[in-house]
């Protein structure tokens, strides 16, 4: 389809404050060049409740070549030395870059537009990354960055070619690394102008004032954390992830949700290790809602537009504004699913699948329908 006029009518979730309104939304040339309310004289290509499409702030791909593994404690599955770090250095390269494309296939295909990944094997798995991203035609259907990693502790790899592969650096705890190199590797990321990540307060809250002390752009998990703690997140400017569904497959303890917001952190959605939970933001979206119960319009903000600000994109996507990229997903009113759905917004939060998506739309063009 070539990136001309195309219009979408229905309800539109609009603005940073997704307001839900009947109208429609014209997009000509990649972005959205008008928003209305009612009807537009030329008739609608796509109707549907018109959202935002999903920005997933924490995933690791790679982990797609062993699915759905054996309940084991988190250390074993996924630290240093684990089960999941044993079988990628065993995986031949042309599997795991299979695998890593089957899973962007599957994230556009639900209706992702941006996903940040926590690439694990240093300058070799970024390349496999990029390769996977290259023939799954992502650039042609949603957009990437990769937090990388050396591939073994910090100092065996050229950190020029490092940095240069990557959009940022994403560590695992503070505990794993000495903590003079990971120091290091934050300065050096701030340096280039890179985003620095990492993990902390997974198992308990032993290594998050350590994370905190380097001012990082963003924290995974925080489950262990204190009000203290994200009054101090928030006086530096440092944004949170929560992956919910990977948390209880892990059988830790939830995040303190309420609490993240309440300090005035901006909170991101990830969906974390897809071992353990496919990248559908739909299923993230219903546990986060009925686990904790908020405002559906706050839990559809946090998979979208502040997901988008704690990756540094939401000035161009994230939320349905005029001279934003048109990154949109439309979703059916007319399904047995959706039909006699009062509110929208609740609807989609709480209810939609991939089953209900008339259309996902990247940059103007109609990836999936």
């Amino acid at each position: 389809m070539q990136k001309n006029e195309l219009t979408l009518s229905g309800t539109v979730v609009r603005g940073d404050d997704f307001e839900a309104k009947d109208g429609y939304v014209v997009i000509e040339n990649g972005a959205i060049k008008e928003i209305g309310e009612g009807k537009r004289k030329i008739e609608a290509a796509i109707e549907g409740v018109i959202i935002p499409a999903f920005v997933n702030a924490h995933t690791h791909i790679g982990d797609s070549v062993a699915k759905e593994p054996d309940f084991m404690p988190l250390e074993k599955l996924v630290g240093p030395g684990g089960f999941k770090h044993r079988l990628l250095a065993e995986t031949p390269y042309e599997a795991l870059v299979s695998a890593m494309k089957d899973t962007i296939e599957d994230m556009s295909a639900t209706g992702t537009q941006l996903f940040a990944d926590f690439r694990e094997s240093g300058i070799l798995g970024a390349r496999a990354l990029k390769e996977a991203f290259s023939l799954a035609e992502g650039r042609e259907k949603l957009s990437m960055k990769i937090f990388g990693r050396p591939a073994d502790g910090t100092r065996t790899e050229d950190f020029n070619e490092l940095f240069e592969s990557v959009n940022g650096i994403g560590m695992s705890s503070v505990a794993d690394y000495p903590i003079e190199d990971v120091k290091s590797l934050a300065a050096e990321a701030k340096r280039r102008k890179k985003m620095f990540a990492l993990h902390a307060g997974e198992n308990n809250a032993e290594d998050i004032n350590g994370a905190i002390e380097l001012e990082p752009d963003f924290i995974v998990h925080l489950l262990n954390a204190s009000q203290q703690n994200f009054r101090t997140m928030q006086d530096k400017n440092i944004a949170a992830v929560v992956c919910v569904r990977s948390n209880l497959v892990s059988g830790l303890e939830l995040p303190p949700l309420q609490q993240m917001l309440e300090a005035g952190l901006i909170v991101g959605v990830g969906t974390d290790n897809v071992m353990l939970n496919s990248p559908d933001m739909f299923s993230e979206m219903e546990i986060i809602s009925k686990i904790f119960q908020l405002e559906a319009r706050e839990v559809l903000k946090m998979c979208t537009l502040n997901s988008a600000r704690v990756l540094k994109e939401a000035e161009s996507v994230g939320s349905i504004e005029e001279g934003k990229k048109a990154n949109l997903v439309v979703i059916r009113t007319d399904t047995p699913n959706m039909r006699n759905v009062r509110n929208p917004i609740k609807g989609v939060v709480r209810r939609a699948t991939r089953n209900d998506i008339a259309a996902v739309i990247y940059e103007g063009e109609v990836v999936s329908c």
